[in-house]
């Protein structure tokens, strides 16, 4: 069997069955997203946003599309026009591959605050993603990393990491 793309399966949902999600960093200036709601009504929603099925209750949680679900809910007019549904795109992935999706998506578009990032980071290093597995999956060096760990100020970020000895503090004479 052939791969499919989520996008040829695309499913008119109910904005009330549809959640956030919890991590996604990025952020849209108020003039963007006036523009993304002048976007919506002059051509309608032409790109279904991205949700992972939560069976236990019953709901959407938001990979991707955050904001094309705002302008729904913050404009009576979009809602009335759209019957209250949403285009909606669904993934199957555990939780770190959607957390990786949402940040695939995002940096494809445009900037991310960078203390939600960092708390990304963090989440991943607890759900026991490897700093490569981040780079991987989110597409950062691991520079970028680096200091979004410092970022977030936990030494638990860095609990597994190996140090040399390369610097070992000499005895004062007098203390020997």
């Amino acid at each position: 069997m052939s791969y499919k793309s989520p996008v040829y399966n695309v499913i008119a949902v109910p904005v009330e069955k549809i959640k956030p999600n919890t991590y996604n960093p990025n952020a849209v200036a108020p003039p963007e997203l006036k523009l993304l709601y002048d976007s919506i009504k002059e051509d309608g929603y032409t790109m279904p946003i991205v949700c992972y099925y939560l069976k236990t209750k019953d709901c959407y949680v938001i990979v991707d599309g955050f904001h094309r679900y705002r302008i729904m809910l913050e404009y009576p007019d979009i809602y009335e026009r759209e019957g209250g549904l949403l285009p909606v795109s669904v993934i199957d992935k555990p939780l770190a591959h959607r957390m990786a999706s949402t940040i695939r998506h995002n940096r494809a578009r445009g900037s991310h605050d960078v203390d939600l990032m960092s708390n990304i980071v963090k989440e991943l290093h607890e759900l026991g993603r490897s700093d490569a597995w981040i780079s991987k999956h989110l597409g950062m060096d691991r520079d970028e990393i680096l200091r979004l760990k410092q970022i977030t100020g936990l030494a638990a970020l860095f609990r597994d990491v190996k140090f040399g000895d390369a610097w070992k503090p000499e005895l004062d004479p007098e203390e020997e």
